[in-house]
């Protein structure tokens, strides 16, 4: 009797719509490992299988790169790296440990977040064996994202509290070398470099569509391709190029350029079949498909997707279809940071009954978590004229690219102003006698020497005192100049030693892996800066090397 895979090669006559065969085209090839997503985890865990012996097939929906490409390029390492130590900071792995155990909240074992931090130092080491490159020039400031000239920075809460509780803070978000806007696309670039000279095949405009499972075990993958002999794929080039960026920035733009780009991939697209006993998912995630987004967290309507448009949870789909379980789905990374400018994080932001919502000087995904649970994403910020025209003066030293518009529009055009706090709420429309009683607490901690209620940094707690006041809206809602960008951090569950996708019933399907967004991972229940590139690197290369060493043990055995 013939199986699933020969069944699935012989039978070609079920063409998927807007698809058109080309006769004799069609062949079976195999691998001992085949990757699904073309970003860093993906191309990591490519790297990796091959460093391991294994042949290797790195196939992606889009042109590679994926959303790593377009990301800050700022992977979160610690431990004790050289640019901690040369920028005069000691750290190690128990003290990151410490930190993160509190920021992942159980979205893995201990076990494998200690790895993770005893990792970290070995995984950066790598990054650079790979060619890129990082840099010990610390920003002195707390922002979302470093100003140009900076590659070393407090990339998540670890002065704030209480995380400075537990562990001692230092530094670990490392940017890679590169300038303007390219540290992610350098990042990328330098690990496909390397892939490219360890043999690694790379196969563009691949959509996966179905794993091929026979007795429990992966046989292939069913994919369908646009040949890069076809007509329009150097348009379809052009237009994932630019139209990826404007995605994020100008979304309806972009979307026309990646639905044009759809119909020519539709036109021309071919159906085939590849055998191999491990597949790697590490597509992404799902931030770009508004229903799995609505269906998983309501909370985070109004916010804007970033990422690719890859990022629609096709490779998580692929794994539940074979018996995969998911976690964390409802977790949808969100951030509205309140810097740059710095000196705004000496402000109190208040939700519409003027109370105080958590302490400013967290990250920004932290905050916004808070102004969704407790106000429903609605909240102000207040700060007085003192720390107003500071922010004026100081604010052009801490500026990147990334964070420029927003932070000129904010201080030039943004803000509503009034003579007192009574005025200033009313032309909010929040509570003034809320507003009050809460400046009036904040200022009297501060005064007495207890510090702010809410224990926010000294450096940050100044007393809000001088007129005339200023509220700048940073609720969550759609806004050009003030978005805010949402990613998801849920995915499939995997083996913690090995990254092998877990079935419904705990058990791990053989040969099926997951890794990056694909995977719930370590910062699938906190994001910061630079956790979710540092995860896809270490579960990349987890997955990568155990598919390939797997091979070798089943064939001694066989």
């Amino acid at each position: 009797m013939p199986t699933n895979l020969e069944i699935s090669l012989a039978i070609q006559t079920t063409t998927p719509k807007g698809t058109s065969l080309v006769p004799g085209v069609l062949k079976t090839r195999k691998y001992d490992v085949v990757i699904v997503g073309a970003g860093a985890a993906g191309t990591a865990t490519a790297i990796s299988a091959a460093e391991h012996g294994a042949s290797v097939l790195l196939m992606d929906q889009g042109h590679g790169g994926g959303s790593s490409r377009l990301s800050g390029g700022i992977v979160y390492a610690g431990g004790g790296t050289k640019y901690q130590k040369a920028a005069g900071y000691e750290d190690t792995p128990e003290n990151m440990f410490n930190y993160l155990k509190l920021e992942c909240e159980g979205a893995v074992d201990d076990e494998t977040l200690r790895k993770f931090c005893n990792d970290s130092i070995d995984n950066l080491d790598w990054l650079e064996k790979c060619g890129a490159r990082f840099s010990e020039s610390l920003s002195p400031h707390k922002l979302g994202y470093p100003a140009e000239r900076h590659y070393l920075y407090y990339s998540g809460n670890e002065e704030a509290y209480p995380y400075n509780q537990a562990a001692f803070p230092v530094p670990r978000g490392h940017r890679t070398l590169a300038p303007h806007l390219a540290s992610g696309a350098t990042l990328w670039a330098a690990l496909t470099q390397r892939a490219k000279e360890l043999g690694v095949e790379m196969l563009p405009l691949a959509r996966a569509d179905q794993v091929v499972v026979e007795d429990g075990r992966v046989k292939g993958l069913k994919y369908r391709v646009m040949p890069k002999t076809a007509r329009g794929f150097k348009m379809h080039q052009r237009l994932n190029s630019v139209g990826a960026k404007l995605l994020n920035w100008v979304p309806p733009v972009g979307k026309a350029m990646a639905n044009h780009a759809d119909k020519l991939w539709d036109r021309t697209a071919e159906p085939h079949v590849v055998e191999t006993n491990a597949i790697v998912l590490s597509a992404g995630g799902f931030v770009f498909n508004q229903d799995m987004v609505r269906q998983y967290n309501k909370k985070a309507e109004g916010t804007s997707p970033l990422g690719n448009k890859g990022d629609d949870g096709s490779g998580i789909r692929l794994g539940v279809e074979v018996g995969g379980q998911v976690s964390h789905m409802e977790n949808v990374a969100m951030w509205r940071f309140l810097s740059p400018p710095e000196a705004f994080l000496r402000g109190i932001a208040v939700g519409p009954d003027g109370q105080r919502i958590i302490n400013e000087d967290l990250y920004g995904v932290h905050f916004t978590e808070a102004m969704a649970n407790k106000t429903g994403g609605r909240g102000f910020l207040i700060v007085d004229s003192a720390t107003f025209n500071l922010a004026r003066q100081t604010f052009k030293d801490e500026l990147h690219r990334i964070t420029a518009a927003q932070a000129y529009y904010t201080l030039f055009w943004g803000y509503s102003k009034a003579n007192s706090l009574d005025l200033l709420a009313q032309k909010l429309g929040i509570s003034a006698e809320g507003l009050r009683s809460t400046v009036a607490a904040y200022n009297t901690g501060i005064r007495c020497g207890t510090g702010d209620p809410f224990h926010k940094a000294r450096k940050y707690s100044v007393p809000i005192s001088q007129g005339p006041f200023y509220g700048i809206d940073v609720s969550i809602r759609p806004s050009l100049l003030h978005s805010v960008p949402a990613i998801t951090m849920g995915g499939l569950k995997v083996e913690g030693k090995t990254g092998l996708v877990l079935s419904k019933s705990g058990d791990a399907i053989p040969g099926l892996y997951a890794a990056g967004r694909n995977a719930v991972g370590i910062p699938s229940r906190n994001y910061l800066s630079g956790l979710s590139l540092a995860d896809c690197i270490f579960s990349g290369r987890r997955a990568g090397k155990h598919a390939a060493t797997t091979r070798y043990e089943e064939q001694r055995t066989s």
